[in-house]
Parts: C-alpha cells; structure tokens; sequence
C-alpha cells in the first residue's frame, strides 16, 4: 500500500502530466483525447508508470513512439512542475477500461433490444 506522501506525489505527477500532453506538438502524440487515469511512482521515485486512455486512438503503435520521444521532454518538464529529488523515468501504458465499459454497455443495450424484440415476435 502507498504511503501518504507517495499518493499525494502520484497525483501531483498525474496532473502536471495532463497538463504537459496537451503541449506535445508531435502529431503522433495528438491523436485523439488523452487522459491521464492512473499513475503509479514507485517508492525512491526512479521510475512511474502513467497510464493513458485515449479516445479516438487511430495508430496505437505511432502513438507510443511519439510519447517515447517525447519523454525527455516530458522529464523536463515534470521537474519544472513538481519539485522533487529525482524525476522518475516514465513508461507509459494504455488504459483500456473505457473502451471494455463501452463494449460491455454496447452488448446489455443489444441484450436489451433483443428481449424487446422477442415478445413481440411470439404475439405474431
């Protein structure tokens, strides 16, 4: 479990990077609606891993090297904003939670229909 000041330093990373996303200028990076949904730094802060969903992805794998090349730049940054010993080195991930609650509400809404159908079908 994290301590205090180690979530409290997670969210401080999350929102400074949300900010920092929306200045990438790489086309790569700006594919869609990015957000920021987790953010995990590990204990002595030499490393963080940031979670991502990103709404209308088109190339998942551009994507990623944009943001590759953008870290060093994100590192930067991420100083300048939070003040800390080290700037942990970032991997990025992506969150595919809301894609999963989309397609599981697209497949109760069909279920929904699909019952609605079916009674109306057995009266004819």
């Amino acid at each position: 479990m994290a301590s205090n000041k180690l979530g409290r330093t997670n969210d401080d990373i999350q929102m400074a990077l949300a900010t920092l996303l929306r200045s990438i200028k790489d086309p790569r990076v700006q594919q869609g609606m990015i957000s920021v949904t987790r953010v995990e730094a590990a204990g002595d802060l030499r490393t963080c891993k940031v979670w991502l969903s990103v709404y209308g992805l088109t190339n998942e794998k551009e994507f990623f090297k944009g943001l590759k090349s953008a870290s060093g730049w994100l590192r930067r940054e991420l100083g300048k904003a939070v003040q800390l010993r080290y700037v942990p080195e970032l991997s990025f991930h992506l969150d595919r939670s809301m894609e999963l609650g989309a397609h599981i509400s697209q497949m109760i809404h069909e279920l929904e229909t699909d019952e609605v159908r079916a009674p109306e079908q057995e009266e004819e």
